[in-house]
């Protein structure tokens, strides 16, 4: 069985990258510097996360039934995995929040919450 593809350094955490394939029929090789996915910069428990995630297809309230996380862990597991990825943080807190925000207003929309309950969650900083 062969090993998981690793994207980072186990000493210095630099991203790392492919120069050989081989083709495990016919033992036929290619040398050369290949890119790999952000992706192979997670650890499995970012991957499984990831997994969950788009299993749910990016519902944060379902991500919290399904993991038994709150919110908030569920944010900042999503910005670690969006850092290890290399993407900047901060926009993706923006994007969250703006997700949170229509969220909340889909569920005043479908009568799941009151006026005053949508008012008070808008309001809380996550």
């Amino acid at each position: 069985m062969a090993n998981r593809l690793v994207g980072k350094c186990p000493v210095c955490g630099e991203g790392l990258e492919v120069v050989r394939l081989e083709c495990p029929h016919c033992h036929t090789a290619i040398e050369g510097r290949f890119s790999i996915s952000r992706l192979f910069r997670l650890d499995d428990e970012q991957l499984q996360f990831v997994e969950t995630f788009l299993k749910v297809r990016g519902n944060i309230k379902e991500m919290e039934r399904e993991l038994g996380l709150s919110y908030l862990t569920v944010r900042n597991r999503l910005d670690a995995i969006l850092q290890a990825m290399g993407y900047p943080v901060e926009a993706a807190r923006e994007e969250a929040s703006a997700q949170r925000r229509r969220e909340i207003l889909d569920q005043l929309q479908a009568g799941k919450i009151t006026v005053d309950e949508a008012v008070r969650l808008l309001r809380q900083k996550k």
